[in-house]
């Protein structure tokens, strides 16, 4: 028996954005007619239930949230996707409260619309749904409790799984929030310690007075304070793991009390002539180059080689954007059951909007700000004005991306985004006005030969995300709560 195929409904006015869908859709197996116009869909709606309608906002007659509503008064069950190069998020908000499962800007990404018909299918027709398991798809997207499925987290997937098994150690390296911890912690959890402790050390955030004390122990007397014997996190994490954080804040005092621990399996407590055996896996992670660290004199070179055994390099957020979707519905779907909300996911234009963004802050930021958006969404989708980024990381988004701002004309051979030159353009001079101004928006207006009404909306522009007036700058990126350290 031949199996059903899809039945997708294109409704656009515009005979080439008509035909250039039916040619995809139908190549990538779907069953797909055309409507002209508003009346003709709302005809062939009443006629022929679809299994998803995709429809433009704009059309001659009526418009797309009448389709919209005629196509879920028909059939509760059709999906109804709408694209615009023209949504407001006031339509935005009515679409998605009206059933809308989604909102894709035009011009989009080809791939990216069939992903998210597809993904749209699967979760409304499970009739239609491909060979793989959820088990397997899962696995594709998460290992342990690290999300993402980009070729540089594949690779180091497959070192973890490669050394988890050992005792040999581990240095983890990136920038601060591409998630070392949670690295760390898989390392432990795959290995035959993982019913041991794990024992996380941020060397950077113990007092200098204390470290040595925390740790390898003391007795008591040692020192003012020391009232009773205390245990150090080395002899704590006996036949276990230990996670040293920010390796390279140490001093070059610990670092040789550090290298004889490693070398003799053996720890002296503070005042002690004891010494106790541990037997410790020891992961380090830095988010400093300890290899210049070393050329500077300011790291010890044997200490390096003993801690950089297995080296990972974890990539920023940036260079792996393929993750930033999944991350974003990984945040989404974790902070709406927390807050109690019912929110399905990102829509395609908050997507969009957060592939465009460099997040200095990476993994962590994108995590705060998806849990900011959560909070302050009204819909169950999310859309971009939720998504808002602080008026610090927006001058230093202008501040890394002054290039943009360049006519560089040569490149258009090589094809450019114009949408997003311009609004560089645009967010540098609002952003050196405001500046000027102290803050003054009409002194601001006065500045750029625009009216105070006009720089209110370019201040407040959220689609574009480079307009936030959220002055709560980066207190957000240092949640406690965070994994992506």
């Amino acid at each position: 028996m031949t199996k059903s195929l899809p039945k997708i409904l294109v409704v656009d006015d515009e005979l080439s954005m008509r035909e250039f869908l039916e040619v995809l859709l139908t190549q990538t197996g779907y069953d797909v007619s055309l409507a002209k116009s508003g009346k003709q869909a709302f005809k062939m709606i009443q006629d022929r239930v679809f299994d998803l309608v995709l429809c433009d906002i704009r059309l001659g007659d009526l418009t797309g949230l009448d389709i919209l509503r005629a196509a879920k008064k028909r059939s509760a069950d059709t999906i109804v996707i709408m694209i615009s190069a023209y949504a407001t998020t006031e339509v935005a908000v009515e679409a998605m409260n009206d059933g809308a499962y989604d909102f894709v800007p035009k011009p989009f990404d080809n791939n990216e619309l069939k992903h998210t018909i597809k993904k749209a299918l699967d979760l409304k027709h499970p009739k239609f749904k491909s060979e793989d398991t959820d088990k397997e798809i899962q696995a594709r997207l998460n290992f342990g409790k690290i999300v993402g499925n980009s070729p540089g987290m594949i690779r180091i997937y497959n070192v973890i799984s490669q050394v988890a098994g050992t005792k040999t150690n581990v240095l983890i390296s990136g920038e601060s929030g591409t998630g070392k911890e949670l690295i760390a912690r898989a390392l432990h959890d795959m290995s035959d310690r993982n019913d041991k402790p794990f024992v996380v050390v941020n060397c950077g955030g113990i007092p200098e007075n204390l470290i040595e004390s925390e740790f390898f122990g003391h007795v008591k007397g040692s020192f003012t304070g020391a009232i009773s014997d205390k245990k150090g996190l080395f002899e704590a994490a006996h036949q276990g793991t230990i996670f040293l954080d920010e390796i390279g804040e140490l001093s070059p005092m610990l670092q040789v009390k550090l290298l004889r621990a490693l070398q003799e399996t053996v720890v002296k407590p503070v005042g002690s002539t004891r010494e106790i055996s541990v037997d410790v896996r020891i992961i380090s992670a830095t988010n400093k180059n300890l290899e210049d660290e070393v050329v500077k004199g300011n790291f010890r070179e044997d200490l390096f080689f003993r801690l950089n055994v297995i080296p990972i390099k974890v990539p920023p957020l940036r260079d792996r954007r393929g993750d930033i979707e999944i991350l974003a519905n990984h945040f989404a779907e974790k902070y709406s059951k927390s807050m109690g909300k019912d929110i399905a996911k990102l829509s395609s234009y908050a997507i969009s909007f957060l592939n465009k963004y460099t997040f200095p802050g990476n993994v962590r930021e994108l995590e705060n700000l998806i849990e900011r958006s959560v909070a302050l969404s009204s819909t169950n989708i999310i859309l971009p004005e939720s998504l808002t980024i602080s008026m610090h990381k927006r001058r230093r988004w202008i501040e890394g991306h002054k290039n943009n701002r360049r006519y560089d004309l040569e490149a258009v051979a090589q094809g450019v985004d114009l949408d997003e030159i311009l609004a560089s353009i645009e967010a540098a001079y609002v952003e050196k006005a405001m500046d000027i101004a102290g803050g003054n928006k009409s002194k601001g207006a006065e500045l750029l030969g625009i009216t105070l009404r006009s720089i209110r909306y370019r201040i407040s522009k959220k689609n574009e995300g480079y307009y936030s007036e959220d002055e709560d700058d980066d207190k957000d990126d240092d949640s406690a709560n965070s994994d992506y350290n």
